[in-house]
């Protein structure tokens, strides 16, 4: 089911000219999303009225310089104690990716995400 969504949820995100990143732990999600403020709340109105979600919350809307994630349309993942693994969807099975260098601000960011929802901490 998860290499279902990602793959729409890239396809998506393309579309809408949308980047960010995702991190999955076994109880929570958390994402950071970037593009124009209509095509972000658009997404996040379409994942609202998914019902596979439930109690959303916007933790921070900011405007920033640059993209954090320029070419990442979906998603860096991390799961408790591991490092950040990129992941893609092919047909119904996700694959880990060539390991790419993370920018600072990258690392920077999928930290703050991980520390959020207490992902490094159990």
């Amino acid at each position: 089911m998860l290499a279902e969504i990602f793959r729409q949820a890239r396809a998506h995100n393309r579309e809408l000219g949308i980047t960010g990143a995702l991190l999955l732990t076994d109880h929570y999600f958390v994402q950071v999303l970037e593009g124009s403020p209509s095509a972000v709340n658009e997404l996040y109105e379409r994942i609202g009225a998914d019902t596979r979600h439930e109690a959303l919350e916007v933790l921070e809307t900011t405007t920033v310089p640059a993209r954090t994630f320029p070419r990442w349309s979906m998603a860096e993942v991390s799961a408790v104690g591991h490092a950040d693994i990129p992941l893609h969807a092919l047909g119904n099975e996700i694959h880990a990716r060539a390991a790419t260098a993370l920018t600072g601000d990258q690392r920077a960011v999928l930290a703050r995400m991980r520390n959020t929802i207490g992902a490094d901490l159990v």
